[in-house]
């Protein structure tokens, strides 16, 4: 069983795709964590998507935002696993396609992430540091974090 990795554009998205990546996100960041949002920002026509998919189910998933979108910096975003695939460091490995993704395609820019403060110590350890303090986002903690540009 072999996991398949891809990185699309808005366009390139099957109906098929973009429905299994609005469900897994409202499944995670609406229904389990129980916080009540617009998810759809107008924000994913401009953003590159990246998919882990094992035989058609999506496992894993993140939006990644050029320079100037969100922030002068490039992003990363909406980064979930499914939970069926928790505990299989899919997590990890998504973040870290995400950093190189980042810097091969922005390589001058930093990346910035909204991270949930719960997972601080997770992005730490994938090289990204703390920028500011704590603030509410949708009733969930989080610090926004810098990982620098080589």
């Amino acid at each position: 069983m072999k996991h398949h990795w891809q990185v699309l554009s808005f366009t390139e998205f099957t109906l098929e795709q973009l429905y299994a990546v609005l469900r897994l996100r409202q499944q995670v960041f609406v229904v389990e964590q129980q916080s009540i949002y617009l998810d759809l920002d107008n924000r994913d026509q401009q953003a590159l998507h990246m998919l882990c998919t094992l035989d058609d189910q999506l496992l894993a998933y993140q939006r990644m935002l050029p320079p100037g979108l969100s922030y002068p910096e490039s992003a990363m975003g909406r980064i979930v696993v499914s939970p069926t695939a928790r505990g299989l460091q899919m997590g990890k490995q998504l973040v870290q396609r995400g950093i190189a993704f980042n810097r091969e395609t922005w390589p001058a820019s930093d990346i910035r992430i909204n991270a949930q403060l719960y997972l601080q110590v997770f992005y730490e350890q994938l090289g990204f540091v703390v920028q500011g303090d704590e603030y509410d986002e949708d009733g969930i903690p989080h610090i926004q974090m810098l990982c620098r540009a080589i």
